[in-house]
């Protein structure tokens, strides 16, 4: 169980939350918190003098003094008109993520809910009561609006979730689960939509793929230079400490001793071997994963900051003051979001070169053309390679940065946005293409190290070999490949590869 208690929370359990299902309980530090703060809120409530937020409208309409009789209403109409999303559902990962965000932040005494409110949402969350949240409508300031706001909308009773059963109305939901609908009060409605929480999720669930895809990398790497019969030696430590990158020296690292062992790799090593230096997409596959690694590195900073965060316009400051701020902009988590497409198509361009170079007779030192069992009567894994220059040059238009492009909106009171939404979207699309082509390459070179018989390859590469193999047949002639692919992906995503 993760307790929300007013404090941080790590990526690990924000992964375990969201991925894994652990329940969460609300901290009595937290509640304490909590129902401080709102006693603050009451008493600007009932104040003569309109407090934004609490007794006023918002955005373009914050100067519109609201009377207490309609404040119900206010927070009413402002999720239901908030909850505007349009297009595909968005995956149940990042929406629990996202609840689980605005939980963490509501939770921190900032916010002015009400214990109750808070409570009902830890109740959702836990049930895994997932509300249908929409593709568009945050423009990634403010808030991530629309989707928070269709979360705040199943919290009060209307809408629609997926639970495990099934898409239900939420009141039902929420009725069979034993949670009260929440009747939001003055404050409520603007504390549960205006967080980074949607896109601060997609870049916590994004630093735990892409940490495991970077090992993949190395792995597939190291595969692929086995079977092309290039060298470690350009890998190793004393040659790595001259250029002294923290990823470079660990993907090096792995690299070697992922190889190490390798009859392939030994077969060539003597004095008669004419290889003077390998392709850069072998010799540099520890410069290039080890940037990423390193982009990951600061993005994991940034992340951990906004974990400690808390996101909200107005906040309720210790003191009891009610002040108006910009916490809410998402550029912080946009730009590193935005980063990350960049390496990530960088180590898919790298891959698919290296699947090229074991597919052409020509660079392959030996290996039949496209590893065709008849080549001409087959084709072997040439339209695999395709495939994976098609997601290369896919992934090539998602790097371009959304956190760039800005579009007014609230009548020019909101001039300026992220759009870090958009960036962790986009980033979810290019992890999956990823994915795809780093399956594409384990399939590749593990049929080329089976072609290398009688040479056998390192212990650690032969082991990924054969568990590729329970799934996969080895060489023969042409098969359907679109699902041992699919079969490559799953191995990847288990997250049991070395």
């Amino acid at each position: 169980m993760v307790v929300i208690d007013g404090g941080p929370l790590t990526r690990e359990q924000v992964v375990s939350v969201v991925r894994g299902r652990v329940p969460v309980r609300l901290g009595d530090a937290a509640l304490d918190g909590i129902a401080k703060a709102r006693a603050h809120i009451e008493q600007l409530a009932e104040a003569v003098t309109p407090t934004y937020g609490v007794s006023t409208g918002f955005g373009a309409l914050a100067t519109r003094h609201i009377p207490p009789e309609r404040r119900a209403a206010l927070q009413r109409s402002l999720v239901r008109s908030h909850a505007a999303g349009a297009g595909p559902m968005v995956e149940p990962e990042v929406v629990r993520a996202l609840m689980l965000l605005r939980l963490r932040t509501l939770a921190t005494g900032h916010t002015g809910v009400r214990p109750a409110t808070v409570t009902a949402l830890a109740g959702m969350l836990n049930a895994d009561l997932v509300p249908v949240v929409h593709e568009y409508g945050s423009l990634g300031c403010s808030g991530d609006l629309a989707p928070l706001s269709s979360v705040a909308l199943a919290l009060m009773g209307e809408g629609e979730v997926l639970t495990p059963d099934g898409p239900r109305p939420a009141a039902e939901a929420l009725r069979d689960n034993g949670i009260t609908p929440v009747t939001l009060a003055e404050k409520e409605g603007l504390a549960l939509i205006n967080g980074t929480d949607g896109m601060l999720g997609m870049l916590v669930l994004a630093l735990d793929d892409l940490t495991r895809l970077i090992d993949i990398a190395d792995l597939t790497a190291a595969m692929s230079v086995e079977a092309l019969l290039g060298t470690d030696r350009a890998f190793g430590d004393d040659l790595q400490r001259l250029r002294p990158h923290p990823g470079q020296a660990t993907s090096a690292r792995r690299m070697t001793d992922l190889l190490a062992g390798s009859a392939i790799v030994a077969s060539h090593r003597g004095p008669d071997c004419n290889r003077v230096q390998d392709a850069y997409s072998l010799r540099c596959a520890p410069q290039v994963h080890g940037a990423a690694r390193d982009t990951v590195a600061f993005a994991q900073v940034v992340a951990d900051r906004e974990l400690a965060s808390a996101i909200d316009n107005p906040v309720v400051l210790g003191d009891g003051r009610v002040e108006s701020n910009g916490n809410f902009h998402g550029a912080p988590v946009a730009y590193p979001l935005d980063f990350l497409a960049i390496p990530v198509a960088d180590l898919a361009s790298m891959a698919e070169r290296r699947t090229d170079r074991m597919l052409d007779a020509t660079r392959s030192h030996g290996l039949p053309p496209f590893l065709a069992d008849d080549p001409g009567v087959d084709s072997g894994h040439m339209i695999a390679q395709y495939t994976q220059a098609a997601i290369v040059s896919e992934l090539k238009r998602l790097a371009v940065p959304a956190s760039v492009d800005s579009i007014p909106s609230s009548a020019m009171q909101e001039d300026h946005v992220s759009m870090g939404w958009s960036a962790a979207r986009k980033l979810r699309t290019a992890i999956d293409g990823l994915t795809t082509v780093l399956a594409v390459e384990l399939l590749t070179a593990a049929r080329a190290l089976d072609l290398r018989a009688p040479l056998t390859p390192a212990p650690a590469t032969a082991r990924v070999v054969a568990a590729l193999r329970e799934r996969v047949p080895g060489p023969g002639p042409d098969r359907h490949l679109a699902p041992e692919i699919a079969a490559a992906e799953d191995l990847i995503r288990e997250g049991n590869l070395p």
